[in-house]
């Protein structure tokens, strides 16, 4: 989410071979008109990034460990890794981090960030995003000891309390579609926070990126997701506003890894069963 730029000759050079790849590929809105940024960033090796570090299975610290894990993780450092940087994490606030990454406090941003709907339109406004890398759902879970008869949204009665992550695609989603029922929508600076809560019988439910829900849900045995709700969300990874040619070498190493195979070597490690989705296949 944030950065400088320069040299995108240097970039192409490196990436020529597959410009024509990312070509193809289908591109978030949010294009800038270009500062400096790449050059800059290559000449110190370092790229900063800023995520929220507990949104499992993407990104998260487990205890005992400095060092952070889970796909975007990997993703990002291999990308990186590709454009010849090292990574450098930077914990943030989600519900504050578009505005972080403008302020120059990172270089970048990977976070399960969608850049679809209305939600990514509006992000659109704020940052540059890159080609997407993830296809994802929201998830609705519950606590099946507290709530049996609770198997989707419908069930939700006026007066119900459902948990969300602030400044999420969850919490407009439940906004946009609970609220108007009389459902109370509960935002946590975390996502973790809501299903403690749920798991204390605080709230009824919690909407959440299902990938994420499914993660939380691992330890917490009377916590179920019941219904996933297809709301056509893909991540991709946001940059500060115009920073246009740093978004062009990291798409082009996103591409290279894709191709590969490096991508779906991640995406197996993490999502275990799922197959890779065919845009995210090797070449």
């Amino acid at each position: 989410m944030r950065s400088r730029l320069i040299g995108i000759v240097a970039a192409l050079a490196v990436f020529g071979l597959i410009v024509a790849a990312c070509a193809s590929k289908e591109t978030p809105s949010g294009g800038g008109s270009g500062t400096p940024g790449i050059t800059t960033i290559k000449g110190s090796g370092i790229l900063t990034v800023g995520s929220c570090l507990d949104y499992k299975p993407f990104e998260s610290v487990k205890p005992g460990s400095e060092e952070p894990t889970g796909f975007d993780v990997e993703l990002t450092n291999a990308i990186a890794d590709k454009l010849g940087l090292k990574v450098e994490w930077v914990k943030a606030n989600f519900n504050t981090i578009f505005t972080q990454v403008n302020q120059g406090k990172f270089d970048m941003v990977a976070a399960a960030v969608t850049a679809t709907g209305s939600v990514g339109k509006k992000r659109a406004q704020t940052v540059d995003f890159s080609d997407f890398y993830y296809n994802s759902e929201q998830g609705f879970t519950v606590n099946t000891q507290q709530t049996p008869d609770v198997k989707s949204v419908d069930d939700l009665t006026s007066g119900d309390v459902v948990g969300v992550q602030a400044g999420t695609t969850g919490e407009q989603w439940a906004k946009d579609n609970l609220a108007p029922k009389g459902i109370q929508i509960k935002s946590y600076p975390a996502a973790p926070q809501a299903f403690t809560d749920l798991e204390a019988g605080n709230v009824a439910g919690v909407v959440n990126d299902a990938p994420s829900s499914a993660a939380e849900i691992e330890t917490r045995p009377s916590l179920e997701m019941v219904q996933q709700i297809d709301t056509n969300e893909k991540y991709a990874f946001a940059f500060a506003k115009g920073t246009t040619a740093l978004v062009q070498a990291w798409n082009d190493g996103l591409q290279e890894v894709i191709g590969d195979g490096t991508y779906a070597t991640i995406f197996t490690k993490y999502f275990p069963g799922v197959p890779v989705p065919a845009e995210f296949q090797p070449a």
